[in-house]
């Protein structure tokens, strides 16, 4: 008997929609607040029922899967009504908004141990990511003694005039720089446990935008690497995701369109110029991995313990914003 999934929220959810589609899995409902997403929603999908109301889809006995692509301060509710109508869960990030709302979602979790939940932090799924990833398990690096990973957005008009503007305390962390913390937790396969950060607002000042657009976070993970994380979400520079791995026998470094391999500290031997792509990913490409989760054929890769160790690291280091202290990540 096939999957059916609902999708909530029609912009990035079409892009859920093939994923599911492609994974053999029958899209049956689409879920959008706004009246013209709506209208386009069923011109393109006929064979959907379309509603307004996101219960409608958590709550529908016909569906097995709810797929979430709303706005972030959605996200809380959304995940929790589905868990609690036995639904396994696809959600973009953030997963939810703060700690709270994490200490619940886990607490569902625990009372639904076999509902499924992830979340799309889709770098893993990036073919030079990958190949670097590859590099790391096949000790090309050594050992690896320190990583840093910056989001830089390049799109300051999303949080001053777009809807983030409108959400109360919104977080660059949860809002972009989760990805790197996701990417980087992969690399160095070891837990992040204290966290530093520092943040500003000095390029959103004057907007009607009143958070930190840059966030700046050391962290420590269990097994000593040490590493950088930053969002940007201010910068005058194109979008893209600044990575930095150094092992004892090599270094590679990401930009905006190059990936240098570095396998000796003499500076007459170049690097190599890796020639995979970059981001070369879709966002449904991590839907595969998530359905085979549900039918039992192989683990997603990134399941329900990877996305409360992300966001519990996110957690603490905007509560190290907060209180201006380090803090011990405290894992739910």
């Amino acid at each position: 008997m096939r999957l059916k999934v609902g999708i909530i929220g029609f912009g990035v959810g079409e892009q859920h929609i093939r994923g599911f589609e492609n994974s053999g899995v029958d899209v049956v409902a689409i879920c959008d607040k706004d009246p013209e997403k709506r209208k386009e929603a069923q011109k393109k999908h006929s064979h959907c029922k379309i509603f307004k109301n996101s219960k409608s889809i958590t709550n529908s006995d016909e569906i097995d899967i709810v797929s979430i692509a709303s706005y972030d301060q959605d996200h809380f509710n959304q995940v929790i009504d589905s868990i609690n109508s036995n639904k396994h869960v696809f959600c973009e990030k953030p997963l939810c908004m703060n700690e709270k709302e994490l200490k619940e979602i886990r607490l569902a979790t625990k009372k639904k141990p076999s509902i499924k939940l992830s979340t799309n932090t889709i770098l893993r799924m990036s073919e030079r990511f990958r190949e670097i990833h590859k590099k790391i398990r096949s000790k090309k690096f050594g050992q690896i003694f320190s990583v840093e990973g910056d989001y830089n957005y390049g799109r300051l008009h999303k949080i001053t005039q777009g809807w983030r503007s409108n959400v109360k305390n919104y977080s660059v962390i949860l809002g972009g720089g989760i990805h790197l913390v996701d990417l980087l937790l992969w690399y160095v396969n070891s837990p992040i446990i204290e966290v530093y950060a520092l943040g500003n607002n000095i390029c959103s000042r004057n907007s009607r935008f009143k958070y930190n657009d840059m966030v700046t976070s050391l962290v420590r993970f269990e097994n000593g690497v040490i590493g950088k994380i930053s969002a940007n979400f201010g910068c005058v520079y194109p979008h893209s995701h600044k990575i930095v791995v150094y092992g004892t026998k090599a270094t590679f470094v990401n930009d905006v369109s190059n990936g240098f391999f570095y396998e000796s500290r003499d500076p007459q031997k170049s690097p190599t110029n890796l020639e995979s792509k970059y981001p070369g990913l879709q966002k449904s490409d991590l839907i595969p991995s998530f359905v085979d989760s549900i039918n039992g054929v192989s683990d997603a890769i990134v399941d329900k313990e990877t996305v409360f160790r992300v966001m519990s690291t996110c957690i603490a280091i905007d509560k190290s914003l907060t209180t201006k202290k380090p803090q011990k990540v405290k894992f739910y």
